[in-house]
């Protein structure tokens, strides 16, 4: 796949795909990226609560190993990901919007999903994870 798209979302995919590995992606976000999550009601500013959020996602998503990007919209410095994952049987479609600022980070995160089954799913258990990573002193 090396190539195909712009180098910002090449990085993204590169990143997703090369075994999951998220140790990068702090360094991808920008410090004033803004998260919008489908199962928060107000958007998520700063990189440290995207970042949190992105890898929340990417645990609870990619779960089963089952998350892959459908069709990719590469417009240079936006790109529209849909995307389809299961979990416990539940099948998700969603999409990921994504914005690089002139320096090559994101600074813009909209993620939506379908169907409402799937978002309450997600919602719990995004919820779940997120605690668990506020008080790992509890687990």
């Amino acid at each position: 796949m090396s190539g195909k798209y712009s180098e910002n979302l090449q990085a993204w995919l590169d990143m997703l795909e090369g075994g999951k590995d998220l140790s990068r992606l702090a360094g991808m976000i920008a410090k004033d990226c803004v998260f919008y999550s489908p199962v928060v009601h107000t958007p998520q500013r700063g990189q440290q609560l995207t970042v949190m959020y992105l890898y929340g996602a990417a645990q609870v998503l990619g779960v089963n190993n089952s998350f892959k990007y459908v069709r990719i919209l590469d417009c240079g410095e936006n790109a529209v990901l849909e995307f389809e994952t299961e979990i416990d049987g539940i099948h998700i479609n969603g999409v990921d919007m994504i914005h690089w600022n002139e320096d090559g980070l994101i600074d813009d995160f909209k993620v939506m999903l379908r169907p409402l089954k799937a978002l309450g799913m997600v919602q719990t258990k995004m919820g779940e994870m997120l605690e668990a990573v506020k008080s790992p002193a509890k687990a």
